[in-house]
C-alpha cells in the first residue's frame, strides 16, 4: 500500500511496475500535482489541468496498481491494517505486507493556526484557485471602490516567507500586475500595485548560495518588489499583517513559510522531528516495523551531518529507493546498500527571462538559466499533453503577456438567488 500519490508515492508505484506485486495507492484525491509550477496557477498562467493527472490514467497503464479514493483514518503497524474512510462509502479496514507514506507536507504556520483564515497556504490546486480568486478579486474591489485608502488596501500584496515558493510567486504577481492587467481597468493603475515579501532571515533563497541571493534580490527589486527580511510577523486579520510593530494594509496574505508534515505520520506512532516528519533510517523504514516506509518531504533523514532537503527531486529518489527495496523483499533478496540522495541542484525562477541554478560548485542565474528551467519543468510533467499544453501556453504568454486562466471562482450561492 502506498499512501499518498505525490512525487514519492508515484516514484514508488513506477519502481514496483514489473514486480510481482499488488499495489494500492491511497489518496483523498484523484490526481497527481507537479506542485513546482502551482505558484503559475495560483497568477493565472497556467489553468489547474495543465499542471495535474489524474491517478486513473496511472491504473490503465500499469497492471499491478489499483487506486483507492479515500482518507487515512488510522494505522495500526502491529496488524499490518489501515482503516480509511472511503466517500459515500464509509470506513474500510485494508490490510498490507509493506506500507509506504508519501503524504508530503502542509503549511505550517507556527503556532499561529488562526493566521490560516487570513493567509492561505500554496499546497493544493484549491490553495491555487483561492490564492488566483484573491487576487484578481482584489482589483476588482479597488476598480470599484471610492476610498482610496480601501483601494491602496486592495492593491497591496503581502507574502509571508522568501523561500523559493515566496519568491517564485511574488516575481510571478509583480509580472501580472505590470503587464498582463496593463490598460484593463479604468479607474486603477494595477502597475501602482504594492508586493512585499517578508521573511524572518537575513536573506531570500537562505538554501541558496549568498552570491544567487543577493542576485534574486536585486531582480525583485527591479520588478517592484519589497523585500524585508529579518522581519516576523506578529499577526494576520482581514486587515493585513503586524509585522516588527507595523502594520500593513493589505486584503491578500498569503503564506509561503514554513511547512509541517502531514498529521498522518503521527498514526505511526515513530519519533518525529521538530516538523512533525517521521525519524526514518537508513533505509527510510521506522525502527519500529520493517515493512513500513516513510519517502518524501514526511521523512527526516540526514546524510553527512545534513538534513536531506524537501524538494521533488529527494522525494522521487526516495520513492524510487523505497520501491526497488519492496521488489528485492518480494523476491527474497537482501537489501542491498542504504538511501543515498544525489543532488541534481537546485534552482528557482524569477518571473520572464531569469533563473538561478545552483549544482556543487556551480552557481549561475540570468536568461540561459532560465531556458534550462523551462525545459526540465516541461519535460517532467506527468503526462504528454500536459507537457504540450503548458509549453504551447507559456510560448503564448511570453509572446503576448497575456494569461489565460484569468478566471475568480463563484461562491456557492443559494437556489432561490440563481
Amino acid at each position: 500500500m502506498i499512501i499518498g500519490g505525490g512525487f514519492a508515492g508515484i516514484a514508488a508505484a513506477h519502481a514496483l511496475k514489473r514486480s510481482n506485486v499488488d499495489i494500492l495507492l491511497l489518496d483523498r484525491r484523484n490526481h497527481h500535482i507537479f506542485q513546482p509550477l502551482l505558484y503559475q496557477v495560483a497568477t493565472a498562467v497556467l489553468a489547474p489541468s495543465e499542471i495535474a493527472a489524474p491517478f486513473r490514467q496511472l491504473e490503465a497503464k500499469q497492471k499491478n496498481l489499483s487506486v483507492l479514493l479515500a482518507e487515512v483514518k488510522a494505522i495500526n503497524p502491529a496488524a499490518r491494517a489501515v482503516e480509511v474512510i472511503c466517500p459515500g462509502v464509509g470506513s474500510r479496514k485494508v490490510e498490507y505486507d509493506f506500507l509506504v507514506v508519501a503524504t508530503g507536507m502542509r503549511p505550517s504556520y507556527f503556532g499561529h493556526d488562526e493566521f490560516a483564515r487570513f493567509a492561505p497556504g500554496l499546497k493544493s490546486l484549491n490553495d491555487a484557485e483561492t490564492i488566483r480568486t484573491k487576487i484578481l478579486s482584489a482589483f476588482e474591489l479597488a476598480e470599484s471602490t471610492d476610498d482610496e485608502k480601501e483601494r491602496a488596501r486592495q492593491m497591496t500584496f503581502v507574502l509571508v516567507g522568501a523561500g523559493p515558493t515566496g519568491v517564485e510567486l511574488a516575481a510571478s504577481i509583480a509580472q501580472l500586475v505590470s503587464v498582463t492587467l496593463r490598460k484593463n481597468f479604468r479607474n486603477i493603475d494595477p502597475a501602482e500595485s504594492r508586493i512585499v515579501l517578508l521573511d524572518g532571515g537575513a536573506r531570500v533563497l537562505s538554501t541558496f548560495a549568498e552570491s544567487l541571493s543577493k542576485k534574486v534580490a536585486r531582480r525583485l527589486d527591479k520588478l517592484g518588489v519589497e523585500v524585508l527580511t529579518g522581519v516576523k510577523v506578529e499577526r494576520v486579520d482581514d486587515q493585513g499583517v503586524i509585522a516588527a510593530g507595523e502594520r500593513i494594509p493589505s486584503a491578500t496574505v498569503l503564506w509561503t513559510a514554513g511547512v509541517a508534515a502531514s498529521p498522518v505520520i503521527k498514526m505511526l506512532g515513530t519519533t518525529m522531528d521538530r516538523a512533525g516528519r517521521a525519524l526514518v533510517g537508513p533505509f527510510l523504514h521506522i525502527p519500529e516495523a520493517p515493512e513500513v516506509f516513510v519517502a518524501g518531504d514526511a521523512a527526516a533523514i540526514t546524510q553527512d551531518g545534513h538534513p536531506v532537503p524537501g524538494v521533488a527531486q529527494a522525494a522521487i529518489q526516495q520513492g524510487r529507493f523505497v520501491g526497488r527495496l519492496i521488489a528485492h523483499r518480494a523476491k527474497g533478496r537482501k537489501d542491498g546498500r542504504p538511501f543515498r540522495y544525489r543532488n541534481k541542484g537546485n534552482m528557482a525562477v524569477v518571473g520572464k527571462n531569469f533563473a538561478v541554478l545552483e549544482v556543487g560548485w556551480l552557481r549561475t542565474g540570468g536568461f540561459l538559466t532560465w531556458l534550462v528551467w523551462a525545459a526540465l519543468h516541461v519535460l517532467a510533467l506527468p503526462q504528454l499533453q500536459n507537457r504540450f499544453r503548458v509549453q504551447t501556453q507559456w510560448f503564448w504568454s511570453y509572446l503576448t503577456g497575456q494569461r489565460s486562466s484569468r478566471l475568480i471562482s463563484e461562491a456557492p450561492r443559494p437556489p432561490e438567488s440563481r
